[in-house]
């Protein structure tokens, strides 16, 4: 593997994860740049261009309290400016349940991303969600007492996360 190589899959990584931050955090415009302007996604249901997309994702996940996507595992293909990636993803879903419960929806399952390198930036120009297994339970969260009482910090979508201040303050 040459350093070219190296670098290109660094970067495929980056937007892999650049990809979970968007969705985890309701960031549209993230998503939007992770993806090619015409790129078609298809995570099950049919295939659709990312503008649709990104709309219904935020539109599904705005009613839930949170999620967070975990990915490892990623194989990698590059020829060129071309790419093909596929990835382990396994998301949690915190959702309203009835009498103000919540339900934890945990998903495993499989990106198959085609990637292409623009004016040397990676993207994504094709997914294709693979669904291996699922679980739905009572959410068992706990956010007080022990321990908890003293973790105020909490993730947050949107511009109301912690993590939004604390990039932009900068690196120096």
């Amino acid at each position: 593997m040459d350093l070219i190589e190296t670098a290109d899959r660094l970067a495929i990584a980056d937007v892999l994860a650049r990809y979970c931050r968007g969705i985890d955090r309701c960031d549209a415009a993230e998503l939007a740049d992770v993806f090619t302007p015409d790129a078609q996604l298809d995570y099950g249901d049919g295939t659709r261009p990312i503008a649709e997309t990104i709309s219904g994702l935020m539109q599904g996940l705005g009613a839930m309290r949170l999620t967070q996507h975990a990915i490892s595992n990623t194989i990698c293909r590059i020829h060129g400016s071309r790419a093909k990636a596929e990835t382990y993803c396994i998301a949690t879903h915190i959702l309203p349940g009835e009498n103000g419960d919540e339900i934890e929806l945990v998903v495993g399952g499989r990106y198959l991303d085609r990637l292409v390198k623009q004016d040397g930036i990676w993207r994504i120009a094709e997914r294709l969600y693979v669904m291996d297994w699922n679980r739905s339970a009572p959410a068992t969260m706990q956010t007080a007492g022990g321990l908890f009482d003293g973790l105020q910090r909490r993730g947050a979508r949107r511009s109301d996360d912690p993590s939004t201040a604390w990039w932009e303050a900068g690196i120096g």
